[in-house]
């Protein structure tokens, strides 16, 4: 891929998996979630508050903490690594949700995050639709920011 500059189309975003739930340290394990058909980004940043008097009425406020939250909506792709891992979740829980996501921005820039899966859409549909899977990856801990060379 290479670097976009100015606007970009939404689909040059490029997100692998590591699908033996490791760190995405090594390239091997980390592979893409076929048919991906969007996703969006939700930062959840913990804001403290508080009223001091010197500020007249005024709130101050700082923020203490973030997460992180990538929905990617897919459809199912029996035969897929990145996408027969992300299925694999849907029935499990505790460390086995656990995995590291890589987002690569279209301007280089890679967000490598440690996550938790949690499958939200499995399977189900119309006689007529092609079977989705969506899934929230939720940062666990600091991710790795690396901006664009």
């Amino acid at each position: 891929m290479s670097t976009t500059t100015g606007v970009f189309p939404v689909w040059e975003n490029q997100f692998t998996v590591d699908i033996e739930g490791g760190d995405g340290s090594e390239q091997t394990k980390q592979k893409a979630i076929a048919d991906a058909t969007s996703f969006s980004v939700s930062i959840d940043g913990k804001v403290q508050e508080w009223d001091a008097m010197s500020e007249e009425g005024w709130t101050s406020r700082l923020v203490t903490g973030k997460s992180i939250t990538v929905t990617i909506n897919s459809k199912r792709h029996i035969g897929d690594a990145g996408n027969d891992y992300v299925a694999s979740l849907a029935t499990k829980t505790g460390s086995d949700c656990s995995t590291t996501l890589t987002w690569t921005f279209p301007s280089g820039a890679k967000l490598v995050m440690p996550c938790v899966v949690n499958v939200t859409e499995f399977e189900g549909g119309e006689a007529v639709d092609v079977a989705p899977l969506s899934a929230d990856f939720m940062s666990n801990g600091k991710p790795t920011f690396t901006p664009a060379a």
